[in-house]
């Protein structure tokens, strides 16, 4: 298995987390609450994802999976 290549709703998911956390981080955000609650639930059904289960190095694939999550996202917002 390549470790690029991931599940569609992986990378969704983990793209979706980067967009909640760049809202947290933001100068006063609003509905910091709903924004951490979010976080949390995506960090968890990413963590928890069956993806991970067979890859061989679950560290080095989660930086790459956060690696595409950002250029992914960078793509989507250009």
């Amino acid at each position: 298995m390549d470790v690029t290549d991931f599940p569609d709703d992986l990378v969704q998911t983990q793209d979706a987390w980067n967009a909640t956390y760049q809202a947290l981080a933001a100068h006063r955000p609003r509905e910091t609450t709903a924004l951490r609650r979010r976080l949390l639930l995506l960090f968890v059904r990413l963590w928890w994802h069956p993806y991970w289960g067979p890859v061989p190095s679950v560290p080095a694939a989660q930086s790459e999976l956060r690696h595409l999550a950002r250029v992914h996202g960078a793509v989507r917002a250009a």
